[in-house]
C-alpha cells in the first residue's frame, strides 16, 4: 500500500502523532481542513517542509463543502476596479481547468439584458472583453434571438433585449479539498480530521505549538511546531483571541436550494438580479441537478452548529427563480435538499455591531487578510479559486520563522502532478474515467479495477459510482456516515431524504471497512438522518426532534 493510502488510515496516523508528540517538532502545523488549509499544506509540502494539518471536524466540513461551487475569475471585482485581483483569479481558474479536467469544468454563463435595467449589454460586454483578454481567449458573445427557445427555455421575456454568454468554471468543492489533501500527502504532508486545536502553547511569549483534542476518543496531547497557521475560516478569531487580538471576522451565511434538473433544466448558469433587492443571484446545473442561490446574510448563530437555511431565505430564493423563470413554478415540493455555508469575511468593523448594520453584507470586500501574532499566522477571507495564491502569501509571512524555506520555484510550479493513463475496466466511458482520474489522482485505476461491475454504474441520477463510496470508506478517513455521503460524495444532497435508498447497500460496506457492529451502524444512521433533517432540509419539513436526536445531530459539532 502506498504512503498516501497508509497515511489516510486515521487510527494509525493518530497513534503516530501521539507517540511522537514529545520528540517531534513540526516545521508547520496548519489548523483548518478547508480549501485554504489544504492549499497551505500542499504548498508547504512542495517547499519541502515537515507539515501537519489538523481539522476539528471533517475535512471540508465548513464553507468548503457548502460554497456556490464556482471557480471564477471575479468579474464583480473587475467591475469595481480591482484589476489585479481579477487577473490573479482568472490565472488560477485557467490553471485549475488545465490541471484538473473532470473535477474543475468549464461552465457557460448567461446574463439577460432587460430594458431600463442594469447592466446594459454595451457596458457588460465591454467589461467581458477585458475579462477575456486577461484570460487569453475570447469567451463571450452577445445573443439577441432564440434565448427563450434554445439558450434558456422559460426565461422571463418581458422587456428582454438580449443576453450575454460568457465562461467561468464549476467544481465539486469538497472533492477539490480531498484532491488537494491527497496531493499534499504525495509530497510528504500529513492530515488528520476530528483533531481540534484547543489551546495555543506559548513559550517565552512565542507560539510553539498547540494542545489538541481527539474528537473521537477525547484524548488530549500537545504538538510542537516552529510556526502555527490558523486557517479556520469563521473560527479564525477563536484562536486569535487567546492572544488577545481584536475580532476581525464577520460571518455571512449563503444558502442554496437544490432541485431536480428536470424541474429546471439548464445548460447555462443563469445570472439575474433579484426583484426585491436587486442582488445578483443565479441558478446553475451541477451534478445532474440544478442549484439555486445564493443569499448573503449576517450569521449570528453558534458557529459550532451547522448553519441551515431559514424560511425567509427559502421564500427569497423561490421568489427570485420564479420571477426569472415564470413558467417553471418552482415550489418547496420540488426541493431535494438545501445547504448553507458561512463565509469568513474580514471586516474592519467586525467588533462593532452598530457599524456592521451600516454596511450591507454584499458590499463587504472578499480579499483575504493575514495576521502574524507571536508566531500564530492567521488567514481568512479570499475565494475558492485563489487558494494557491493565498497559500503562497501565508508562506511568505511564515518565512520569518522558516528562513531556509525556498519559495521561488513554487510561484510558477504546477499544483498537481500529471497522472499517467493506466488500463482500466472498459465498462466506463472516457468522461467517467477522466472524472475519476481528476478526483482520485493516481489511485483512480485501483479504484476502478478493484470494483465489481455492478459497482461501476452511476447511483440514481448522480454521476457517483458505488465503487467511489467503497473506496472512500477504505482510504479517505471516513469517521461518520455524513463524512461519506455529504463530503466524500454528494449523495446526501442529490438524492431524496439524504440518499436513504442506498442505506441497505451501504450497511455491509460500512461495517466491513469501518468495523462497525449492528449497534454502531444504527447509531450512525440515526445521527446522519438527524443531520439531514436538521441542516439540509426545508424548514417546514424539519420534524420535531427528540432531545436524544438533537444531541445526536449536534454531535458532529462538538
Amino acid at each position: 500500500m502506498s504512503h498516501v493510502l497508509a497515511s489516510f488510515n486515521r487510527a494509525q496516523r493518530l497513534s503516530q502523532l501521539q507517540q511522537g508528540a514529545d520528540n517531534t517538532v513540526w516545521d508547520m502545523i496548519v489548523v483548518g481542513g478547508g480549501i485554504t488549509g489544504a492549499g497551505i499544506l500542499l504548498t508547504a509540502s512542495q517547499a519541502g517542509l515537515k507539515v501537519l494539518l489538523i481539522e476539528q471536524q471533517d475535512f471540508a466540513w465548513g464553507a468548503s463543502s457548502k460554497s456556490s461551487k464556482m471557480v471564477h475569475g471575479g468579474l464583480r471585482y473587475l467591475g469595481s476596479g480591482q484589476y489585479n485581483m481579477t487577473k490573479d483569479a482568472v490565472t488560477e481558474r485557467e490553471k485549475l481547468l488545465n490541471e484538473l479536467p473532470g473535477l474543475v469544468n468549464p461552465l457557460q454563463f448567461l446574463m439577460g439584458h432587460y430594458k431600463y435595467q442594469f447592466p446594459g449589454p454595451l457596458v457588460f460586454n465591454s467589461l467581458l472583453t477585458i475579462y477575456d483578454w486577461i484570460g487569453g481567449k475570447r469567451n463571450h458573445s452577445y445573443i439577441n434571438h432564440g434565448i427563450a427557445d434554445f439558450h434558456a427555455p422559460g426565461i422571463e421575456q418581458n422587456k428582454l433585449q438580449g443576453a450575454t454568454q460568457f465562461a467561468d468554471a464549476v467544481t465539486d468543492d469538497a472533492r477539490l479539498v480531498m484532491r488537494v489533501l491527497q496531493e499534499a500527502q504525495e509530497c510528504g504532508g500529513t492530515a488528520i480530521n476530528y483533531l481540534s486545536a484547543e489551546h495555543i502553547i506559548l513559550t517565552a511569549d512565542a507560539v510553539t505549538g498547540v494542545n489538541v483534542a481527539d474528537q473521537v476518543s477525547g484524548q488530549k496531547f500537545n504538538l510542537q511546531a516552529k510556526v502555527v497557521i490558523n486557517a479556520t475560516g469563521p473560527w479564525t478569531d477563536k484562536l486569535r483571541q487567546q492572544l488577545h487580538a481584536k475580532k476581525a471576522i464577520r460571518p455571512l451565511r449563503g444558502s442554496h436550494l437544490i432541485v431536480p434538473s428536470w424541474r429546471l433544466p439548464l445548460a447555462y448558469s443563469v445570472s439575474y438580479f433579484h426583484p426585491e433587492d436587486k442582488r445578483p443571484i443565479f441558478a446553475f446545473p451541477w451534478e445532474n441537478s440544478t442549484v439555486i442561490g445564493t443569499t448573503d446574510l449576517d450569521h449570528d448563530s453558534d458557529l459550532d452548529q451547522q448553519p441551515c437555511i431559514s424560511q425567509n431565505e427559502v421564500d427569497y430564493l423561490l421568489t427570485g427563480i420564479n420571477k426569472q423563470f415564470p413558467q417553471a413554478d418552482i415550489t418547496e415540493s420540488d426541493v431535494i435538499s438545501t445547504y448553507a455555508g458561512i463565509r469568513p469575511v474580514v471586516s474592519n468593523d467586525a467588533s462593532n455591531k452598530k457599524q456592521l448594520k451600516k454596511t450591507k453584507p454584499s458590499d463587504e470586500k472578499r480579499e483575504h487578510s493575514i495576521w502574524n501574532e507571536q508566531g500564530l499566522i492567521s488567514v481568512a477571507g479570499g475565494k475558492l479559486t485563489t487558494f494557491r495564491l493565498i497559500a503562497l502569501d501565508v508562506l511568505k509571512v511564515a518565512q520569518h520563522y522558516l528562513p531556509d524555506m525556498n519559495l521561488i520555484d513554487l510561484q510558477a510550479a504546477k499544483l498537481f502532478q500529471t497522472i499517467p493513463d493506466t488500463p482500466v475496466d472498459s465498462i466506463l466511458h472516457p468522461q467517467q474515467i477522466q472524472r475519476l482520474k481528476s478526483q482520485y489522482g493516481k489511485h483512480y485505476s485501483h479504484l476502478i479495477n478493484n470494483a465489481e461491475h455492478n459497482e461501476l454504474r452511476p447511483i440514481g441520477s448522480t454521476n457517483t459510482l458505488l465503487a467511489e463510496l467503497k473506496w472512500s470508506l477504505q482510504h479517505e478517513m471516513v469517521v461518520h456516515l455524513d463524512d461519506l455521503l455529504l463530503r466524500r460524495t454528494r449523495i446526501g444532497l442529490l438524492l431524496a431524504a439524504g440518499g436513504e435508498q442506498l442505506f441497505g447497500q451501504l450497511q455491509p460496506l460500512c461495517q466491513t471497512a469501518l468495523h462497525w457492529n449492528e449497534g454502531q451502524w444504527q447509531q450512525e444512521l440515526s445521527r446522519y438522518q438527524g443531520i439531514i433533517q436538521r441542516y439540509y432540509s426545508l424548514p417546514k419539513h424539519r420534524q420535531l426532534l427528540s432531545t436524544q436526536d438533537v444531541s445526536s445531530a449536534n454531535a458532529v459539532a462538538n
